[in-house]
């Protein structure tokens, strides 16, 4: 009988660490545009976004 080549599993929280980068833009954007300021609140949001997501891949690799 043939041997099941079996793929390594890929870690669902790593992939779900990467949701932060949209998410931060959306939520800058929508406070930004509520007072007036939607490019800067998009470019915050955005900067939020890939902090929140660096420091996810620091703490998983820990």
């Amino acid at each position: 009988m043939a041997e099941e080549v079996k793929e390594p599993k890929k870690d669902k929280r790593k992939g779900a660490s990467g949701i932060f980068i949209p998410a931060g833009l959306f939520i800058g954007m929508g406070i930004g545009w509520t007072m007036g300021y939607m490019v800067q609140g998009m470019f915050i949001g955005l900067g939020v976004g890939f902090l929140a997501f660096a420091i996810t891949m620091l703490v998983m690799k820990a």
